[in-house]
């Protein structure tokens, strides 16, 4: 065993930095590692095994190699710790343990309705992460971080709910606080639509930096990626474009106050709403879903006319933002073709040509799975953060000389 008492001085730019490159899951040598970072290999070395010790780290066997002797290729042990993802939804609740790449290992569902309050949903997280924690045969020491994704608006620092207009009583809940008493790890807490724009750009479009992830079901919302980077805001409600106002909407009053606001307009409720006045049976954004499907004419017009809707707020942020991908995601997005066209109609046509050259407009590749898939994104960049892995080196090193 190495000299952990010697790991006291790395600080960000010691074994973070190193794991940082290894990150990527690439297998590199100490040579290359002392060259890329421009050390010593004796350095190297000794900032590898603070970071074998974590476990994070390891030899990978090398492909040609007869013998016994271990590679001297170091890469990333992405299975060696884990992370839960969870998307807490209207009426839903989906939970995954994953690997530090991300890769689900177990997942669990289960209905639930979210106005049954903070209490009753997180104790279904406590036992859905536990259940799953068993079943991929880890303990609680194996867990690094949770994250949490929740329909509605949320202070980033603190992890709390700020008035989510869905979720009675979960108002300023503490939502870490209380996840953190039973699994003793980080907990972070975002919206749903940030959530998913994370997950969605992970599975589909890792190397894109600007990426607009718009979600269309009971309500409207967008997760906003600009240079690489998750946009929150000053107060953490960037890509609320649900309350944005459309300008042909008719008087239709919001839940937020106001009038013709996105949200009331091209919702699946809405949508739904403007069916039945039509004397279909339509409640919601399934029923929206299941009438397109059937070939119904006055849904398929409907859906067309929400698409539009959407498009022209997205128009003004393709202005503002200049993404190279949009992806329309939710339970909407599921019509297909009918309401991305609508989308696309007014986007083209109100946007100036050197702002859509490249824009592809696309429906969501990880559909319903986008939110666990982004709850895990988010506590495996935290847990694995130059920060944190100072934090754990630094523990351990404490650790051994006591």
């Amino acid at each position: 065993m190495s000299d952990i008492s010697s790991f006291n001085g790395l600080g960000s730019s010691g074994a973070s930095e190193l794991f940082q490159i290894l990150r990527d899951g690439r297998p590199r040598t100490r040579t290359e590692l002392a060259e890329q970072m421009g050390l010593a290999r004796s350095t190297i070395t000794l900032r590898i095994e603070a970071l074998m010790e974590l476990g994070l780290v390891g030899f990978v066997d090398d492909a040609v190699s007869t013998g016994g002797r271990p590679s001297s290729r170091i890469a990333l042990k992405a299975g060696s710790k884990v992370v839960l993802g969870v998307d807490i939804g209207a009426s839903h609740l989906h939970v995954a343990v994953t690997d530090l790449t991300g890769h689900r290992l177990h997942e669990a569902s289960r209905a639930i309705e979210v106005t049954q309050g903070p209490d009753v949903v997180l104790q279904a997280v406590v036992e859905l992460g536990t259940e799953l924690l068993e079943q991929s045969g880890r303990a609680v020491k194996d867990l690094l971080a949770i994250g949490i994704g929740v329909p509605g608006p949320v202070e980033h620092r603190t992890g709390r709910p700020i008035n989510p207009p869905i979720m009675p009583g979960w108002n300023g809940f503490d939502v870490p606080g209380h996840l953190q008493a039973h699994f003793h790890v980080p907990v972070l807490v975002d919206n749903d639509v940030n959530i998913m724009a994370l997950g969605e750009r992970n599975v589909a479009w890792p190397a894109v930096d600007n990426l607009i992830f718009v979600k269309v079901a009971t309500g409207i919302g967008s997760g906003i990626v600009s240079s690489g980077m998750l946009q929150r805001g000053a107060d953490g409600v960037a890509g609320d474009i649900g309350h944005i106002r459309v300008h042909n909407g008719g008087g239709v009053p919001c839940h937020c106050g106001n009038k013709d606001c996105l949200e009331a307009v091209a919702s699946g409720p809405a949508v739904a709403s403007k069916l039945r006045a039509l004397g279909l049976e339509a409640t919601t954004s399934e029923d929206v879903v299941r009438l397109v499907g059937a070939g119904t004419t006055e849904a398929v017009h409907a859906v067309r006319q929400a698409g539009r809707d959407v498009g022209e707020v997205l128009s003004a942020c393709v202005s503002l933002i200049n993404p190279s991908v949009i992806v329309i995601g939710g339970s909407m997005a599921l019509t297909g073709e009918h309401f991305i066209a609508g989308i696309r109609e007014v986007v083209y046509s109100r946007t100036i040509p050197l702002a859509t050259q490249h824009l592809q407009i696309v429906q969501s590749s990880s559909g319903l799975d986008a939110g666990v898939l982004g709850a895990s994104m988010l506590a495996i960049h935290h847990a694995m953060s130059p920060q944190r892995i100072d934090a754990m080196v630094l523990g351990l090193s404490d650790s051994m000389a006591g």
